[in-house]
């Protein structure tokens, strides 16, 4: 199992920073070469740079009350959702598809569908993983 993640090219989890402008100020965005990739293409889907994607993104989040003073992780868990949501088929693989085309409310219907019965498992007690944070580690 290991071998097919750790014999990957490493160019793939090598950070870069980029500077972007967001609300008129300039921020420094570290995110591996992954993560760039996947939010390179939701922003083309919808013919945005990435600037103008994340300004979007950090602008909309806030207009609904989201704190959002760890963007970085907001971006790494969106480029995240974007591929889980294609393996799941709620958003298509077609890339001449633009994500503002697609219907929201029903892709989250259906993602919070799916993700209900393992966010009780891991939520149901002060002792389960997500609440201990050992989620993912070995005894």
């Amino acid at each position: 199992m290991c071998k097919l993640f750790i014999e990957a090219n490493t160019e793939l989890w090598k950070p870069s920073t980029r500077s972007i402008r967001i609300q008129g100020m300039v921020t420094s965005i570290r995110l591996e070469f992954s993560f760039w990739m996947v939010l390179e293409e939701i922003a083309t889907r919808d013919s945005l740079t990435i600037p103008e994607m994340l300004n979007r993104l950090y602008q909309e989040a806030l207009d609904i009350g989201h704190d959002i003073s760890n963007f970085t992780s907001f971006l790494r868990v969106c480029a995240m959702r974007f591929i889980s949501l294609q393996l799941a088929g709620d958003i298509p693989t077609d890339k001449d598809v633009s994500i503002a085309s697609l219907d929201a409310e029903t892709i989250l219907g259906l993602e919070n569908q799916r993700n209900k019965p393992l966010f009780a498992v891991l939520t149901s007690s002060r002792n389960s993983p997500l609440a201990t944070g050992t989620l993912g580690t070995q005894p």
